[in-house]
């Protein structure tokens, strides 16, 4: 039952480089975020690692949401989801699958620019490492949370405005424990709370979000 989850990662991948400048949008637009920030404060070191945190988990949680209106969008207009959809294999995998890919092509790619962007913030070398593994953490919790937004709206007019309604309350919570993360790290307390917690809402995210988000594409196809 697994070769449809990564025949679907590899379908997807195959699509994401044949759109390469889809990808490429939501990298400038977390590069340019976070790259603004220490322009606007000034060279203010301690001002900057207490905002570098917030800074770059909003910037990525923001880039991540640009994508979420892609992740069933184009095979909805082709006819390619009702497809996958009438498929013998369970839709969950299906949908657990388009969003592994998802996180390929924008949460991996972020999460691997972050560090080079946080050296704008003065960051540490722990900081930075805790950063990325936050990151590693918190990046397929939001593809996974955020697509069960983007099956809801599926087809309705507006829907990219309305994802960002539905998601942003469940975010809230990766945003938190990311962010204080990195900045118990700066501070000098101990991350390992935050990650734990981050961890957690992966696991309970990939296994409750594919089914949920299934649930929500047979209403909107219906």
């Amino acid at each position: 039952m697994l070769n449809i989850v990564f025949t679907v990662i590899a379908r997807d991948l195959k699509l994401a480089l044949r759109r390469q400048a889809d990808l490429v949008s939501a990298l400038f637009f977390f590069i340019i975020v976070v790259s603004l920030f220490p322009l606007g404060i000034g060279p203010e070191m301690d001002l900057l690692r207490k905002l570098a945190p917030g800074v770059l988990w909003v910037a990525a949680l923001l880039a991540t949401q640009l994508t979420l209106p892609r992740l069933f969008g184009d095979d909805y207009r082709d006819g390619t989801l009702e497809q996958l959809v009438l498929t013998p294999q369970p839709l969950t995998l299906v949908v657990l699958g388009k969003t592994l890919a998802h996180w390929l092509t924008t949460g991996l790619p972020l999460t691997l620019l972050a560090p080079v962007l946080g050296l704008q913030f003065d960051l540490s070398g722990e900081a930075l490492e805790i950063l990325t593994l936050a990151l590693l953490l918190g990046t397929p919790a939001l593809s996974a949370i955020g697509a069960i937004g983007a099956a809801l709206t599926l087809g309705l007019r507006g829907g990219g405005v309305l994802v960002s309604l539905l998601v942003l309350p469940l975010y809230i919570p990766v945003l938190i424990f990311g962010a204080g993360a990195v900045d118990a790290a700066v501070t000098g307390l101990g991350p390992q709370a935050h990650l734990s917690l981050l961890g957690a809402i992966l696991g309970g995210s990939l296994v409750l979000a594919p089914w949920a988000s299934a649930a929500a594409l047979r209403i909107s196809l219906e």
